[in-house]
């Protein structure tokens, strides 16, 4: 019965960071989002339908094949826009592919004040993962047009999941959110 915990939140929350540390406290195997939307980049421009098609395929594969395992499961991160369907979809889906092999889902949601993002933007662990992000500027840029233009944390009470635990770690270590996930879930 394999777990899926997805990380949500804004860019540069820290949810990246998290996942390492949660995945090295316990079994679970990590991928972050941008695994699956860097590749694809190489030969299609981010909002072109073919650099979907193809993120979305490598994602649902790798979290079909992990439901279906001996696995103890995985950890991803998402910015998921809550007044977007096609995100909302998105979880649902996910969600679904685990209770039709009877696993367990879980939903972390981080949120961390605006100035702290902006910190962890230019973090190495990030740059190094993130090929692109290493356009400061851009990245800044995009990081503030994202929370100006869409719903990037949930509104108090909106997910109605039993295992979801939303934390503000604007002052918490990656460490130490990694160690709540893991004792709130029993992981």
């Amino acid at each position: 019965m394999a777990k899926f915990i997805l990380i949500c939140g804004p860019q540069a929350v820290g949810k990246m960071t998290v996942g390492q540390e949660l995945a090295k406290i316990t079994d679970l195997k990590f991928m972050h989002n941008h695994e699956t939307i860097d590749l694809p980049l190489k030969f299609f421009n981010f909002s072109s339908e073919p650099r979907r098609k193809l993120t979305d395929l490598f994602r649902f594969s790798i979290f079909e094949e992990v439901a279906k395992s001996d696995l103890e499961g995985m950890i991803f991160t998402y910015v998921w826009l809550f007044e977007d369907d096609k995100d909302n979809e998105f979880v649902q889906k996910i969600k679904e592919i685990y209770e039709k092999e009877n696993g367990e889902f879980y939903i972390v949601e981080l949120e961390a004040d605006l100035e702290e993002r902006l910190k962890r933007n230019k973090t190495e662990n990030r740059l190094k993962n993130k090929p692109t992000k290493r356009d400061l500027e851009k990245s800044e840029k995009d990081l503030i047009k994202y929370m100006e233009k869409f719903r990037i944390n949930s509104y108090p009470g909106e997910i109605k999941e039993k295992n979801y635990l939303r934390i503000n770690n604007t002052n918490i270590s990656a460490e130490e959110v990694a160690k709540m996930i893991k004792e709130k879930f029993n992981l």
